[in-house]
């Protein structure tokens, strides 16, 4: 039953430091709700973007294709992220034939999706 009390009790100091931590961050939020100026006005209530007022309405349409080249960077960077480890791994003795394996199986899932972007005609910059 002792080796049970140690074990939940690694918890315990994990469940009191996340309440500390916890605690710290809810007391200066609330000491900067309390110590803060607050006077409003009209010219701090509007709206403004990048310091010029609004003209017009704030309806503004853009098209998905920005969206979808933005997930495609994510996806490019997350390759990125998965080639530095790869790299060295595969200078590891005993991992050559494997890791070379794993990273081409990788590979083709990506080709696979830059295919498909392409034949949906997403890559067309027009």
């Amino acid at each position: 039953m002792a080796s049970m009390d140690g074990y939940f009790g690694s918890y315990v100091v994990v469940v009191v430091l996340l309440l500390i931590g916890v605690g710290i961050f809810a007391g200066g939020l609330f000491v900067n709700r309390m110590l803060r100026p607050d006077r409003p006005t009209p010219e701090k209530l509007m709206t403004y973007e990048c310091g010029v007022d609004p003209v017009g309405e704030g309806w503004a349409q853009s098209q998905i294709r920005y969206y979808v080249f933005t997930y495609l960077y994510v996806v490019f960077a997350v390759d990125a992220v998965f080639l530095f480890p790869w790299a060295t791994v595969f200078a590891a003795p005993g991992f050559g034939m494997t890791t070379l394996v794993e990273m081409f199986v990788f590979l083709a899932f990506i080709a696979l999706g830059i295919l498909y972007a392409w034949r949906k005609r997403v890559l067309a910059w027009t």
